[in-house]
């Protein structure tokens, strides 16, 4: 029995190895961590986001059924929505989601709103534990509709004032280009 049980853990040790999940590093069989990240919009990268809500996307069913068949319904795809994104960090003396927000608004009224320059394309890097990028993200059209300058202020605390801003945009894709880099 010990000897069955002996070749069963190689033969699915052997056929895990030949799935390799990823194919320049073989050694490696952990997962990307989330912690490690960063954003970039208008040439630079913003620093001190500490939370980016998740890239989701969905297509939205039709549901149909045929006119001599009423007992059955049928789904088709309809059109894809993109989910607002949010990125959160620590206040610090930087301005840019408060520079960015107030692109759309302005007390001056709607004549004052920078139709030029209120959308911007940003990129999501996700980077491995030795800070190589290994996935990026070009999320495209973004605009920001929600803007917090300041989280909740509480005197028996001992966090960190946060600020955020919800990006509504037209969706996103995986840059191909990134590859993944041979870790040492």
């Amino acid at each position: 029995m010990n000897k069955k049980l002996l070749i069963s853990v190689f033969l699915c040790l052997f056929v895990f190895s030949l799935m390799a999940q990823f194919p320049v590093n073989p050694h490696r069989y952990d997962p990307y961590k989330n912690f490690k990240f960063r954003v970039k919009w208008d040439g630079k990268y913003i620093y001190g986001i500490t939370k980016i809500s998740p890239l989701k996307r969905s297509t939205e069913p039709v549901i149909h059924r045929e006119g001599g068949d009423p007992s059955f319904s049928r789904v088709s795809p309809s059109c894809w929505k993109f989910e607002p994104i949010k990125l959160e960090r620590g206040i610090t003396q930087d301005s840019a989601f408060e520079d960015w927000a107030n692109l759309i608004f302005q007390r001056a009224g709607d004549a004052a709103i920078s139709l030029k320059n209120f959308r911007k394309d940003i990129i999501i890097d996700l980077l491995n534990e030795q800070g190589s990028v290994v996935k990026s993200f070009i999320v495209y059209r973004c605009w920001v509709s929600e803007y917090q300058i300041l989280s909740e202020l509480d005197s028996c605390g001992n966090a960190v004032a946060i600020e955020s801003i919800v990006l509504q945009n037209e969706g996103w894709e995986r840059d191909t280009s990134v590859t993944e880099p041979k870790e040492y």
